[in-house]
């Protein structure tokens, strides 16, 4: 099942591409350290999207992955004793796609596919294929603001239990653009999936400052929430990135 979702987010902008018009970006933020302490933090996405009188489509993918020293306590032979290990201390990677089939300039059917897998969450992984309403209530050269709602289906793997479940969910998505000037601008994106068993928002907001046509710095920051966890699993995860953004 995994595979199979995982695979159709892949072929999507294959399939969409052959009649070209897309626009993309891609963004990376690296860090490492060495000496008394040993970290690497990885952070990267690539975002292609197009819109024309007829169809608004996008599609993403996104990695995170950071390791790091970590000191437990173990016993060895009775003794209790500090160890210190080399490991992951995040590992994500999500993937999704989204086509909208335009009515007039504002309204729009949208059907929207977004996977992720996550080693330390509360869900082993999350896919959900979803159906909506789309409308566009600003749209100009400085703002954009857009809705989306409609059910979706969802399947998920809690990391407790091992066992794939199902739900019935209804989507929600806000997005936001706005431009200060030629060389700043500001989005946001809030991404609601709310089910009987487990309600997961996203938000991403990041401020972007261009450097030229191409190269472009990008301060952003995640929240992301989850309403029902196992024991001893925090609900909130929080992520700020400093990325370089290369747009084609």
């Amino acid at each position: 099942m995994k595979k199979l979702l995982l695979a159709a987010v892949l072929a999507a902008p294959l399939v969409a591409s052959a009649d070209g018009g897309w626009a993309g970006s891609g963004e990376l933020g690296f860090a490492a350290s060495r000496g008394n302490s040993k970290s690497e933090n990885l952070n990267a996405k690539i975002n292609f999207s197009k819109e024309d009188d007829v169809w608004k489509d996008n599609f993403y993918l996104t990695a995170l992955r950071s390791k790091g020293n970590s000191t437990s306590i173990q016993t060895i032979n009775g003794v209790p004793t500090a160890v210190t290990r080399y490991d992951y201390t995040a590992n994500r990677y999500e993937a999704g796609a989204s086509a909208g089939y335009k009515f007039d300039e504002r309204s729009y059917l949208v059907g929207a596919l977004r996977y992720e897998n996550d080693d330390f969450s509360p869900f082993t992984y999350q896919a959900v294929l979803s159906l909506g309403y789309g409308y566009t209530a600003i749209k100009n050269e400085r703002t954009e603001l857009s809705f989306e709602i409609g059910p979706g289906y969802k399947r998920f793997e809690p990391i407790l239990t091992r066992e794939t479940e199902s739900d019935i969910v209804g989507r929600g998505l806000i997005s936001f653009k706005h431009r200060f000037n030629e060389n700043t601008g500001f989005e946001n994106t809030l991404l609601v999936e709310a089910g009987s068993d487990n309600t997961f928002y996203q938000n991403d907001s990041g401020l972007v400052v261009n450097m030229n046509k191409t190269l472009a710095l990008k301060l952003g920051y995640q929240i992301r929430h989850n309403t029902d966890v196992s024991p001893g699993t925090k609900k909130t995860d929080q992520l700020m990135t400093t990325n370089l953004v290369y747009n084609f």
